[in-house]
């Protein structure tokens, strides 16, 4: 089966790597709007139009099921999406009610990007699970333009996370959700800033294992097995997947070796 997986940027990648463990038989076409990231900071007509633009574009591909791996996307288009085109169309949210569901009475952090904030889904899905009103929300747009530059562990991104995080008591958290993709390449920042205890949950796992319900997948028994990428031969030769920036497919050797690189770090991040 082919399916489409699509986001703003890069951050998406993180939801294509988890399935690549999840369910690495399948064929995957992934699509980053980089003629457009961050949509973060657009209206939620330009996103809804990006949105149903990159759909179409998917389904001409071939792509016999979309996820749409962008909380923002989500938030602003998946009822669009879903009114036009008749194959399974998934989105993502920010992971609040696993987060609710496995912490104690402490409270816990969501951070996403302003758009996801602002929008009426990420209230409505509060209202239904956060019922001791245990959740702050905080916006990191930055984080965006970050990973989109390939800059994990600088000194400029430790300084943003202080920054951002110096309002809130950390010791009141128990669990980090992260409500935007492009926000699982600094695990290892959160990690140091929050400390070991503090739980940090992404959407990843939970959108993949609904696409395998959905689908009527098997996910794979070998999970935990790391997966690594020599080089972009490498990751191209084991992958099953055909990759476009902004509709134009990517083929030269710089950018390859560029995704090749972002798949390796969130491997490196991946049990954080």
């Amino acid at each position: 089966m082919k399916i489409g997986i699509f986001d703003s940027g890069i951050g998406g990648m993180s939801v294509l790597h988890e399935a690549y463990h999840r369910l690495p038989n399948e064929k995957y076409i992934f699509y980053a709007d980089t003629e457009h990231v961050p949509y973060g900071l657009k209206t939620p007509e330009q996103i809804t139009g990006y949105a149903i633009n990159i759909a179409e574009f998917l389904i001409d591909q071939g792509a016999e099921a979309i996820v749409v791996a962008c909380n923002t996307a989500t938030s602003v288009a998946i009822k669009e999406l879903r009114r036009r085109f008749d194959i399974p169309i998934l989105g993502m949210e920010p992971a609040v009610k696993p987060a609710v569901e496995v912490t104690d009475k402490k409270r816990i952090m969501v951070i996403a990007t302003p758009v996801t904030i602002r929008e009426d889904k990420l209230k409505d899905l509060l209202h239904r699970v956060d019922e001791e009103h245990r959740v702050d929300l905080l916006a990191m747009p930055r984080l965006v333009e970050f990973a989109e530059r390939e800059e994990f562990d600088s000194e400029d991104v430790h300084k943003y996370i202080e920054e951002q995080f110096s309002a809130f008591d950390k010791d009141k958290y128990c669990a980090l959700v992260l409500g935007c993709t492009h926000f699982n390449y600094f695990k290892p920042e959160y990690r140091r800033y929050f400390g070991e205890d503090t739980l940090l949950i992404d959407g990843n796992y939970g959108t993949i294992h609904h696409l395998a319900d959905v689908l009527g997948l098997n996910m794979s028994s070998d999970q935990d097995k790391e997966i690594y990428f020599e080089d972009y031969h490498n990751m191209l030769c084991q992958c099953n997947t055909d990759f476009y920036f902004s509709g134009k497919k990517v083929e030269d050797p710089k950018t390859l070796e560029h995704i090749c690189r972002l798949h390796n770090r969130l491997e490196l991040v991946r049990k954080n």
